[in-house]
């Protein structure tokens, strides 16, 4: 595995971001031989404390964000171009054994992916999922208030509590 990717998005006027960089480990596991590559992410997921309400499937094709949880993204299947950061934002290949680290706030959508793309999404025991847009002022508004207040993450969903996350996230 490699050491963890820091990556700063600003606020672009649409997609609040967030100070908290966007983390990603390129070839965080090895699933060549995984019969079950989506199963030994949610383990690992699971292992170190971002079990929460995980769910298979891909990335939404429109800019999107979550202004009340951390989420974590790894693929076990493809590869797929990811905007990270919202329309101002960074395109990354992901590939299987990636996983990317998005902090509350964070704007992301798919661009385009293989046919056989399957990410595994979790979540930290602290927060509340929603999902917001960017096209609504009012919605903005409110999660340019709540973003500061998502709680940091105990653990890091690839590492655990020693490295990664509990590093490069302070306030």
């Amino acid at each position: 595995m490699s050491k963890p990717l820091t990556y700063q998005f600003s606020d672009d006027g649409i997609v609040p971001n967030n100070a908290l960089p966007v983390v990603v480990y390129e070839g965080a596991l090895d699933l060549g031989r995984s019969g079950n590559p989506a199963a030994a992410i949610e383990a690992l997921f699971r292992s170190n404390g971002w079990g929460r309400d995980m769910w298979r499937n891909g990335v939404f094709p429109f800019v999107h964000y979550h202004s009340m949880i951390h989420e974590a993204l790894g693929i076990a299947r493809g590869h797929g171009r990811i905007q990270l950061g919202g329309h101002q934002g960074q395109v990354f290949d992901l590939k299987t054994g990636d996983v990317a680290i998005l902090p509350a706030g964070t704007g992301h959508q798919k661009l385009s992916a293989s046919d056989d793309f399957l990410v595994v999404g979790g979540y930290p025991p602290e927060g509340t999922y929603n999902l917001c847009r960017g096209d609504n002022p009012a919605e903005r508004d409110k999660a340019l208030q709540t973003i500061p207040r998502v709680p940091l993450p105990q653990s890091d969903p690839v590492l655990g509590t020693s490295g990664g996350l509990t590093d490069l996230w302070t306030r």
